[in-house]
């Protein structure tokens, strides 16, 4: 089931094509969800189930499609999917959903989507497509976890809502990096991850 064609479309999107840090998309969300741990996790896994199931519904109606309105068709799918996800949300996990606010609903325009769903879902069969959507949506889900991380942990001394810088280090004059959870150092920080990722990928730097 996973030939060398299926395992590079799957795991190609971790690193050598991410589409945060690679193709440089998504980079909004990164900026609002990620002063802290939690929503980045629950953001990276929403939007990894809605590309991958969207990925899916659109590779198994393309030849249906007409190609005036496959756009309009391509935003209801993830729109459809994405109330789901919303509502999954408000159900389960009311006050992550009320942290990430607006910005579940603004995954109907994340570029990451319409971009896989253009590129990858009206020309490739189902089983192909939803891998490739479930590794985008990773690649993705790292950055921000990544990003989130750091972000709580150096700006709030906490990871998931735990304390984990001791009480010791604050008694000897520790201080949380107050700037961390400011959404400039999260576009700090996924640059400090660009120029790591390319420093360590020769083959992607600019000629």
């Amino acid at each position: 089931m996973l030939s060398k064609k299926n395992k590079e479309v799957f795991f190609n999107p971790f690193s050598k094509n991410n589409p945060v840090i690679v193709q440089v998309l998504g980079i909004c969300s990164v900026l609002a969800v990620t002063a802290k741990l939690e929503p980045a996790l629950v953001m990276g896994i929403s939007v990894t189930a809605v590309l991958a199931f969207a990925n899916v519904i659109i590779s198994l109606i393309r030849n249906t499609i007409p190609t005036n309105i496959r756009i309009i068709v391509q935003l209801v799918v993830v729109a459809a999917l994405v109330i789901i996800v919303d509502q999954v949300l408000k159900a389960y996990n009311y006050e992550v959903s009320k942290a990430l606010s607006v910005f579940i609903g603004l995954i109907i325009t994340n570029c990451i989507l319409m971009g896989r769903l253009e590129a990858f879902a009206l020309s490739n069969g189902p089983w192909d497509s939803f891998l490739d959507g479930v590794g985008n949506g990773i690649g993705y889900a790292l950055i921000l976890v990544i990003v989130g991380f750091f972000r709580e942990l150096l700006g709030s001394g906490t990871l998931l809502g735990f304390q984990v810088i001791p009480q010791a280090l604050y008694d000897l004059g520790y201080q949380n990096n107050g700037l961390m959870i400011l959404p400039p150092m999260a576009l700090i920080t996924v640059a400090c991850i660009i120029w790591v990722h390319r420093s360590r990928n020769k083959d992607l730097q600019e000629k």
